[in-house]
């Protein structure tokens, strides 16, 4: 928003505080002020002056020497080349040393030997346009009317109202009632503790009554607040005053003609935008504030044509659209040279209907950046009235009297409770109550029997915090003592999870394994090159509603397929040796597709080069003694089309819960990968491993008494796990079995086809005594009745 000083003089006066101190108590108080910028600033020494005679240069058929009254007593001759100049004509005259836009500097010198003191200026010199000056000659020199007689010699800036400052503010989107000058008016008066002069608004009418002229039907209450209109008959359109053009210019629009330009200039003044109609182009005498038809048409005021939607807020008459509702009106009702009756509209609508709107049309204008933020509708009426003073004013026409106000839903004010005692704790401060209240009520809020009643220009004002916030900025931010932080805090650390997570990431870095992370979003195609049956539940993923491609297009179920990818990637760039891990998130939908997936953790190692089943094993292993996990069964696993239906194996708890699967890859899974070494990979249920583990180890001593071994040797068929033994030579010898171990395994022709031998150390102790050899014998034969009895084993001869 571009502040013209001089336009807020109108209002409130600060002629007495120089400009830099105006925009850092602003900037202070909540008004930021991105810059200023004086209009005429690269303008010095150049006049109002009036050509006395005119004769031809003696020594060039198209130069003139002109005589010129400056007014300062003594003639100026100047000669000049422009064709449109005569005697008596009154043009801007820069005499020496003159500067003029673009760093011209104008001295005294001579032209075909004719002596020259200074120049006439163009409109284009000045830094004007035919905008500025309309129907004046562009190319030309600048022609000034008589109505400059009485200002010859008068310092040109002064005499075009070029000596003004604009100020540039930045206006935060809560805040749509300071895109105006009188909203920043209210904020210099609070900011300087200044009266402010507000101006109602005097029409005098000229009879007739509006009713004959129009109706006014608001069809969408929703969209549409507050629709007001008054008609204007008689119109004399022209160039607006040099005032007001001049004010435009410095806010930064255009001036077009009277009417337009009142239009513009209740928007910027009263922050209220507003329509001129054609009154002879509207079809009947009724207006509509409806939604536009699905695959209306309509030609802006910019001739561009617009496909409209039921979205979409219309002014419309008893046939077409004729502006879109707070955005910009139609061609074919635009105002003319040969206009003779207008209808100005006010309204208030949806800011989020006319952004939607600007949006999808790609019109943004300078109305609908005021709407989408929300107006007064209180506002419309005032901003009305005064574009009908303005007309009676520039005698741009006849207002007919009468007013038509549709108003479906008044809104109540806001009330909100004074809690001066809150808002300084709130704040750390310590300000009167009668200082807060002389500030609420310079913010034009008035304070009664403890309540606070908010303007209706004040939508941003709706609780405690936003009341402290008017209280905190007009005493000022600056004035606020430094004190130190306080209050207790709570010392922050991992959750038990997470530290288990840490300590797993810990171990497996001292087993030489190199962390990686992958993308949680993976290809559907993922799952075939890991051959995954096409009735594995796990195929049923999470889709992606918006993906950046297909190969991002599901959120993962398992974790396998990345690991995979980053062996084979590590292959394909020669490195000889990879040990890996992750510990990353799965994603399994549930059961309603509304829900949120359930999100589990899943800690997968990878590895290839020099290592084996048995390394991988090694490392599964360690885990669960961190974890100290107890009962956990291991078993050979072939139902995994991923894994060596001969190389994987299984690790579950007592209830059935797999922790683990682990193995060498599946060589055509490999090949997927276009890989042909040995793969090997563990996937590992994270939630689960946290879950079953013992937090609380508890450390025993030394054992006191030696331990006493026995060792057995067993034939038995191939598909029986050494394992299976193990557990029961376990629960066989009860508690004084401290360990059992596999320590040799032999096939040959001498146990026979589909047979092994296996050989087993068990280690016997007692925590009271040491053991005898009668004791050991004993728990021996105990073992064996029960291999004998579960499994069929006997010792081999």
């Amino acid at each position: 928003m571009d502040l013209s000083m001089k336009w807020l003089a109108d209002f409130v006066d600060v002629s007495d505080v120089d400009i830099k101190t105006y925009c850092d108590r602003m900037t202070l108080t909540g008004s930021k002020v991105e810059g200023y910028a004086n209009m005429g600033a690269d303008i010095e020494n150049v006049v109002v002056a009036r050509i006395k005679k005119l004769v031809p240069h003696p020594d060039s058929d198209h130069l003139q020497i002109c005589t010129m009254d400056v007014g300062t007593g003594a003639d100026v001759q100047i000669v000049t080349g422009a064709q449109n100049v005569f005697e008596g004509a009154l043009v801007p005259a820069a005499l020496p040393v003159a500067k003029l836009p673009g760093g011209v500097v104008i001295k005294s010198g001579k032209l075909r030997g004719v002596q020259s003191d200074g120049m006439l200026c163009s409109m284009g010199e000045l830094g004007l346009t035919a905008h500025d000056f309309p129907g004046k000659e562009e190319n030309g020199i600048l022609i000034l009317d008589e109505e400059f007689a009485d200002k010859i010699g008068q310092d040109i800036r002064k005499a075009l109202l070029l000596d003004d400052t604009a100020v540039e503010f930045e206006i935060t989107s809560n805040r749509p009632d300071c895109l105006s000058v009188i909203g920043l008016a209210r904020e210099t008066a609070v900011s300087f503790d200044r009266e402010l002069h507000l101006h109602a608004p005097v029409v005098k009418g000229a009879g007739d009554d509006v009713a004959k002229y129009l109706n006014v039907t608001i069809e969408a209450p929703d969209l549409c607040y507050r629709y007001a209109a008054k008609v204007v008959k008689n119109v004399r359109v022209a160039p607006s005053p040099l005032w007001m053009r001049m004010r435009l210019r410095a806010a930064g629009v255009r001036p077009i003609n009277n009417i337009v330009d009142i239009t513009n200039y209740v928007m910027l003044e009263y922050g209220q935008p507003m329509h001129a109609f054609d009154y002879a182009c509207l079809d009947g005498s009724a207006i509509r504030v409806r939604r536009a038809a699905k695959g209306e048409t309509f030609k802006s005021l910019d001739d561009v044509d617009h496909v409209l939607d039921d979205t979409m807020l219309v002014i419309a008459d008893g046939k077409k659209a004729c502006a879109l509702a707070g955005v910009m009106g139609g061609a074919n009702s635009e105002i003319l040279d040969t206009t003779k009756t207008v209808v100005f509209e006010s309204a208030c609508f949806s800011g989020p209907s006319v952004r939607v709107t600007a949006k999808k049309n790609g019109m943004r204008t300078e109305s609908s950046a005021r709407f989408e933020k929300g107006l007064d509708p209180e506002n419309c009426c005032g901003g009305l009235m005064r574009a009908c003073e303005l007309v009676e004013l520039l005698d741009a026409g006849d207002v007919v009297d009468g007013l038509i106000d549709v108003y479906p839903g008044k809104k109540e004010p806001v009330v909100l409770p004074f809690r001066p005692e809150k808002y300084n704790a709130f704040l750390g401060t310590d300000i009167p109550e009668a200082q807060m209240i002389k500030y609420l009520e310079k913010l034009e809020c008035k304070v009664q029997n403890g309540s606070i009643i908010v303007p209706s220009f004040r939508g941003d004002l709706g609780c405690m915090n936003d009341v402290a916030e008017e209280v905190l900025r007009l005493y000022g931010y600056d004035k606020i003592a430094s004190t130190q932080l306080r209050g207790e805090t709570t010392e922050g650390g991992r959750t038990p999870k997470q530290q288990f997570a840490a300590d797993a990431e810990s171990a497996l870095f001292g087993m030489g394994l190199d962390e990686i992370q992958t993308f949680s979003f993976i290809s559907p195609k993922y799952y075939d090159k890991i051959r995954m049956a096409e009735n594995d539940p796990r195929r049923r993923s999470v889709v992606i509603s918006n993906p950046l491609g297909e190969d991002t297009s599901v959120m993962r179920t398992t974790t396998l397929p990345s690991m995979l990818e980053c062996l084979a990637r590590n292959i394909h760039f020669s490195n000889e040796n990879a040990r890996l891990f992750e510990l990353g998130n799965v994603y399994l939908p549930a059961e309603k597709k509304e829900d949120l997936p359930n999100e589990g953790k899943r800690l997968t190692l990878g590895m290839y080069g020099d290592v084996d089943f048995y390394d991988l094993k090694g490392v599964v292993e360690n885990l669960l003694r961190l974890a100290a996990v107890k009962e956990v069964t291991w078993q050979a696993a072939d139902d995994d089309p991923a894994y060596h239906p001969g190389r994987c194996a299984r690790v579950t708890l007592a209830d059935g819960t797999v922790l683990a699967v682990f193995g060498q890859i599946h060589p055509l899974t490999a090949a997927n990968y276009d890989v042909d070494e040995k793969l090997y990979a563990a996937e590992i249920d994270f939630d689960a491993l946290f879950a079953a583990r013992n937090a609380k180890k508890a450390y025993r001593h030394l054992p006191k008494f030696p331990a006493v071994t026995r060792d057995f040797s067993f034939v038995c068929d191939e598909e029986l796990e050494v394992g299976r033994i193990e557990r029961v030579m376990m629960t066989a010898g009860g508690k004084t079995v401290e360990d059992v171990k596999l320590f040799d395994i032999y096939r040959g022709p001498q146990v026979g086809e589909g047979k092994k031998s296996v050989s087993l150390r068990m280690v016997l102790r007692a925590a009271d005594h040491t053991l005898t050899a009668e004791e050991a014998d004993k728990i021996g034969k105990k073992v064996l009745f029960l291999l004998d009895k579960e499994l069929g084993l006997t010792l081999r001869a």
